[in-house]
This record gives structure tokens, sequence and C-alpha cells, in this order.
């Protein structure tokens, strides 16, 4: 018998459930991830109205070349989708009762989230390194 089981009921003690131990990892993610889209988020502004404003794709690739500002681009486009993630899939959790369109949902959202951040990721690499 271990020290926490007086707190489980006896019909979760018999089945043998409890807690998956994932949501306080999935908490503290999606903390993190919000404050540090703060300041990445800000610096972007900022960059999009003091350099991108008006700027052709050649302005751009130009704004990318340097590598701190392709970090830091890349930082924000990693936070963006693993908040965006969490949050989904959080609803989709929470909203969806049926186990097979869960299921399909989640899928679904990983699909989207994982091809849509490559995506921009490989964009990012794709103007830092060769311009155009």
């Amino acid at each position: 018998m271990d020290k926490h089981s007086h707190f489980r009921t006896p019909i979760k003690t018999a089945r043998g459930l409890g807690s998956a131990h994932s949501g306080t990892h999935h908490f503290w993610v999606q903390r993190v991830s919000a404050v540090a889209l703060i300041p990445l988020s800000i610096w972007f502004m900022v960059e999009i109205v003091s350099q991108l404003l008006g700027a052709d794709r050649g302005g751009v690739a130009l704004w990318l070349s340097n590598p701190l500002t392709a970090l830091a681009l890349a930082a924000l486009i990693v936070g963006l989708f693993v908040h965006a993630r969490l949050g989904i899939q959080t609803i989709i959790e929470d909203y969806i009762h049926s186990e097979a369109k869960k299921i399909a949902a989640l899928l679904f959202l990983n699909l989207c989230i994982f091809g849509f951040g490559a995506a921009s990721l490989m964009a990012i690499v794709r103007l830092h390194f060769f311009g155009n």
C-alpha cells in the first residue's frame, strides 16, 4: 500500500486507475511557452514596424540574413506552434466526448501543427541561407 492510497476511492484502487501524470507537464509547458512568447511577440511587432513595413521579398531575406534575427524568428515560430498545439489539444480533450472523434481530431491537429511548423521553419532557413 502506497502513502497516497487513502486518497483513492475503492473503485479507483480496484481498477488501478489514477493520474496519467501528464497534466502538470502540460500545464507548465503551456505557461512557459506563453511567457516566452511575450518578449518574442513584442520584438517581432517592433521589427515589423521598424524593418519590414513595405519591404519586398528581398528586404525580408536581407532582414533574415542576420543569424540572431533568424534564430529569434524560429524561436517565435516554435513557441507559437507549441502553445497553439497545447491549447487546442486541451479544447479537444475537454469538449469531444467520442473517443474515435477525439483521436481523429488529435491526429489532425498534430498533422497540421507539425506540417505548418516545419513549413514555417523551412521558409526561415531558405530565406536565411539562400535569400530567395
